[in-house]
């Protein structure tokens, strides 16, 4: 289990940088790559211009081949991405890589800081693993800034690719159950598939009790870690696109958005969509047939996470989020990008929390 509570006060330098990077006194320029599970983003301290790519770093991963055949796409996508922004050349740079990656330093650390290095050595680019708690904090903060007044809670719940997290100003928790990570598990446990991309319908009743009791244990630390007065509100597509307005044609008899997405609701339209195929839910829910096979599994996520909270209900909110502009705000990691070989000798050691060490103590 991922937890960190008691997010340090650099959460609040994190969020202030949010609210006036424009304003800073440094004039260096800054660039910041975010490496998600599926791609790579780019951003810059003096541009409002944004460049993507994307990459599959889940599937070999999960074959258990490691991070070694992204390495050229990594490379292109860190030496490109800049220039089709149209960004200065001469400016600082670092990346966060996420969930992904934190699934490589647990698979093999010496192989993971490896590639890390090469990347550094062929890009110029430092690349940090980012521990669970800074990119909850970090999610959390873009979310305050991108819903404002829409925003009542206190958390918000983000589901990645490959992993989530229920981000607050003090405490997040985190698990390696995104998306498609907590489908493929359900392949794994309930198919016997090593596939991701399996297809678990139809479910039956057993196969639910099965899923929920697993996740009932996976989350078991959850009320106790964020506390008894947790509010949340969920920001991902996952939710925003997919489960709300699904539950709301399934049990409402209606379209549009649903806010706040009652627990007993969502129950509801499990019960209904777990006996049917895959073709029949997406037809009735009037989902595309690629999203369709994870909307089920999807479902049974966000129960597990209201129920683990002892939440009735949770706001549902989207918004263009986006974490790079607290890395380019972010000085402990800059700060690390030039102390680039100590921090990679912490990493091989204590993962993604070498980030919290001191840079200081470096040889």
């Amino acid at each position: 289990m991922i937890v960190r509570t008691a997010i340090r006060g650099w959460a609040l330098g994190l969020a202030l940088g949010l609210a006036g990077l424009a304003a800073h006194a440094d004039p260096t320029c800054r660039i910041a790559f975010d490496i998600g599970s599926s791609g790579v983003r780019v951003g810059a301290s003096n541009s409002a211009a944004e460049a993507h790519v994307d990459i599959d770093y889940l599937t070999p991963l999960w074959a258990g081949r490691g991070l070694d055949e992204t390495l050229a796409a990594t490379v292109a996508a860190l030496r490109n991405l800049p220039l089709e922004a149209g960004f200065p050349a001469a400016c600082d740079r670092v990346a966060g890589a996420f969930s992904a990656w934190r699934l490589a330093w647990q698979q093999a650390a010496g192989d993971t800081a490896a590639l890390m290095a090469r990347l550094q050595a062929e890009t110029r680019v430092a690349v940090l693993v980012m521990p669970q708690s800074v990119e909850g904090a970090d999610a959390y903060a873009s979310a305050r800034q991108v819903l404002g007044r829409r925003l009542t809670t206190s958390h918000v719940l983000d589901i990645g690719g490959g992993s989530f997290q229920i981000a607050g100003e003090r405490t997040t928790y985190g698990q390696a159950l995104g998306q498609k990570a907590w489908h493929q598990e359900l392949c794994a446990t309930l198919r016997q598939s090593a596939l991701a991309s399996c297809d678990l319908q139809p479910m039956s009743a057993q196969d639910l009790q099965t899923a929920r009791r697993w996740l009932d244990d996976k989350f078991s630390g959850m009320a106790a870690t964020l506390g008894p007065l947790t509010t949340l509100t969920a920001i991902s597509r996952p939710v925003t696109r997919g489960v709300a307005p699904a539950v709301r044609l399934l049990v409402a008899g209606k379209t549009g958005s649903v806010d706040p997405l009652r627990t007993q609701d969502i129950t509801a339209a499990i019960t209904t969509m777990a006996g049917l195929s895959h073709e029949k839910i997406a037809a009735l829910t009037a989902t595309p047939s690629s999203f369709a096979g994870y909307l089920l599994s999807d479902m049974l996520l966000l129960e597990g996470v209201l129920r683990a909270t002892g939440r009735a209900d949770i706001n549902v909110a989207e918004g263009t989020l986006s974490i790079l502009p607290a890395l380019l705000a972010d000085d402990t990691a800059f700060t690390w990008s030039t102390r680039y070989g100590c921090y990679l000798a912490r990493f091989k050691v204590s993962g993604p929390d070498a980030y919290f060490s001191d840079p200081a103590t470096c040889d």
